[in-house]
Formats: C-alpha cells, sequence, structure tokens
C-alpha cells in the first residue's frame, strides 16, 4: 500500500458580508489534523491521538462562522477561541500609552482597560492565505497588512502568521512583522486545550508545568502591579507538574480576583515553557517558545451557553489557555520587556505546540 502523503485542504467555512471564509486543513498521516480558518486565523480544532491511538479534538472553538462572528460582536463575553489577537495581546491599561512621548488612545473593550487589540482586533478581520508546502510541514501563511491609526496605534504594520504541521505532531506558530513608524506590538495565539477531548468537562485534573519562578500580580483590573514576585510555595507555583484544579478556589487574593488563574508568568530561559498533561488520556501537550512570558489562563469565565464544536455546551474550566507574549501593558511599564517595534525592525517569534502521548 502507498504511504499516503501529508496534506493541505481548502474549504469554504461561510461568508462574512462579501468576503468568503475559507478553512485549512492540514493533517499529517498517522500524527495530527489541524483546522485554520482566515477568519482571526482561528485554530478551530486539533485532532490528537490518545495514548491509544484514539484521535480528539483538543482545543475548544465554534462549529460554524456565524457563531464565530456573534462571538466577536463588541459588548459580549468574547472568548477568543483558537485566534490570533493583537495589535497588542493581553491588556494595555486605561487603553492608553506614550511612545516618543507622544501620547495615543485606544478603544476600550475589558473595562476601563484595553483587551488583545480592541473591539475590532485581529482576530476580527480575514486575513489573506497562501498554503505552504515543504519537505518537513505543510502549513498555511496568513497575512495581515494595518494601518497607522488602527484600533488607535501608530505605524502601519505588515504581519504574517505561518502555521506549520509537521510528523512530530508539532503546530509550530512563527510570526513576522514590520512597521513604518515606531509602534508597538504583542501578538499571541488564544488557543483553548482540553487534553481529555473538547467537551469533556473542566481541565481541573490535567496537570501543568510552567518554567517559571516568578509571577506577574494584578489588580482588581487584571493590571501587573510592582515587580514581579516569587512563586515559590504558594498556589502560583507550577515548577512541578501540578493539577490545574488543585488550588484553583483557595483564598489567595490574587486567585480571588481573576476567579482562578489569568496571569502573566516570567518563563525562565530552557527548550521547555510549559507542559500539561491529561492522566486519563496519556495526551501530553509540550510549549516552547521565544517570548518572555506566558499568560495562563484556567478558563475561569467560560459560560455553558458557549457551545462547541462538538455540540456540546462548555462552561467554567472548559479549557485553558497557554499564551506565549510580551508582557501585559508593557507599554507602560519601561521595567518590562520591550514591545516596541521601530522602523528597519523585525518583529519574529515562534511558538511551538508538540502532542504527544505517555502512558
Amino acid at each position: 500500500m502507498a504511504q499516503r502523503e501529508p496534506e493541505i485542504r481548502r474549504e469554504l467555512f461561510g461568508r462574512v458580508g462579501d468576503t468568503d471564509v475559507h478553512r485549512y486543513v492540514l493533517a499529517w498521516p498517522g500524527g495530527l489534523t489541524v483546522r485554520v480558518l482566515d477568519l482571526g486565523g482561528v485554530v478551530q480544532s486539533v485532532e490528537a491521538p490518545d495514548r491509544s491511538g484514539v484521535p480528539a479534538n483538543v482545543v475548544l472553538g465554534f462549529g460554524s462562522l456565524d457563531e464565530y462572528v456573534k462571538n466577536n460582536q463588541p459588548g459580549g463575553n468574547r472568548v477568543f477561541f483558537g485566534a490570533l489577537v493583537g495589535r497588542y495581546a493581553n491588556r494595555i491599561a486605561g487603553g492608553r500609552f506614550s511612545l516618543d512621548g507622544v501620547s495615543y488612545e485606544l478603544p476600550l473593550n475589558n473595562g476601563a482597560n484595553t483587551l488583545h487589540g480592541g473591539p475590532d482586533g485581529f482576530d476580527t478581520r480575514v486575513w489573506s492565505a497562501a498554503e505552504v508546502r515543504s519537505a518537513d510541514a505543510v502549513g498555511v501563511r496568513l497575512s495581515l497588512t494595518s494601518p497607522a491609526g488602527d484600533s488607535g496605534f501608530p505605524g502601519a504594520v505588515s504581519v504574517s502568521v505561518t502555521y506549520l504541521l509537521d510528523g512530530q505532531n508539532r503546530l509550530r506558530v512563527v510570526y513576522r512583522a514590520t512597521s513604518d513608524a515606531p509602534t508597538v506590538l504583542s501578538l499571541t495565539n488564544h488557543s483553548y486545550w482540553n487534553l481529555a477531548g473538547e467537551g469533556s468537562g473542566d481541565v481541573y485534573r490535567q496537570t501543568l508545568m510552567l518554567n517559571a519562578r516568578r509571577f506577574c500580580a494584578v489588580d482588581d483590573a487584571l493590571i501587573p502591579v510592582g515587580d514581579p514576585v516569587s512563586v515559590e510555595g504558594g498556589p502560583f507555583d507550577f515548577q512541578v507538574p501540578t493539577a490545574i484544579g488543585e488550588r484553583i478556589d483557595g483564598e489567595d487574593p490574587q486567585l480571588r480576583i481573576a476567579g482562578g488563574y489569568d496571569h502573566n508568568w516570567v518563563l525562565e530561559p530552557g527548550p521547555v515553557a510549559a507542559r500539561a498533561c491529561d492522566p486519563g488520556s496519556g495526551r501530553v501537550l509540550t510549549v516552547s517558545t521565544t517570548e518572555p512570558g506566558m499568560q495562563f489562563y484556567s478558563g475561569n469565565f467560560l459560560t455553558s451557553d458557549l457551545v462547541g464544536t462538538g455540540g456540546r455546551a462548555y462552561g467554567r474550566g472548559a479549557g485553558f489557555a497557554l499564551e506565549a507574549q510580551r508582557f501585559p501593558d508593557s507599554p507602560n511599564r519601561p521595567d518590562f520587556p520591550s514591545a516596541v517595534l521601530r522602523p528597519g525592525e523585525v518583529y519574529e517569534q515562534e511558538t511551538v505546540f508538540q502532542l504527544s502521548t505517555e502512558d
């Protein structure tokens, strides 16, 4: 029997106004199958085998285009399932920042703050898409031009994000951007993972390791305050694998503020930034990144009116997000790693999600 080849397939997923939205199916024989939308760069599904070889979709998402469009409406409980977010991932306090002595005002969409680029962020756009095929990967390259003043941000920015699937069950996300004027930029993918399978219940028994000795404490608006603090011995210590739900409802004030985990961890150098495991299925997710921070969000605000690709309702803790990023509110925090992009510079980062199994 002839060996099957890796596959790229483009499908019409629907229309937004007069614009076609397509879904790209990336499939590696015996490995992962990944579905990506050109709307928002959404990773709609990732099918991965368990320890017995039985595949299941391990990311949260919606089954129809209408549901994605509905979730993007301003004023709603936007959950960013699988989306590429920008121009600035996470929160900017007060929706304002200064750069080179010039102040910029951004639209607010998270109380008094700007979250994930505002109400018309990159997750709401239909990106240009091109198939990518090499000797060791198949993928799709998404491109977008964000004009100067887009959502209040300075500079015309050209962005490309490439999803690459290979035979090692790795989904690589490669980001590149340039700007014609000084600006700030932080991009990430906002997939929610449930290694037991999408819609199977909460993730609280799944374990997580974060290669971080410090995290950013936050105020009531989830904006970092003060210097990063030690995780040692407390509920934010994931230096060794720990069940996500083991301490999530404790009395720590930081847990109370966020309703669980929704904080930035300061990553230590090393090949692995995070590792999660589902004991039941044996599935393991390993994340590596070039970024300095990792936002771990435990799905605290997911609600049962969200119905996923499998037709099952979600709810609190139905998935967890691991968002590789520059730190929240970095444009207002010169002590944080810089998020400034200047003309002649290239914004480059890569984050890799690898699926495997253990006994």
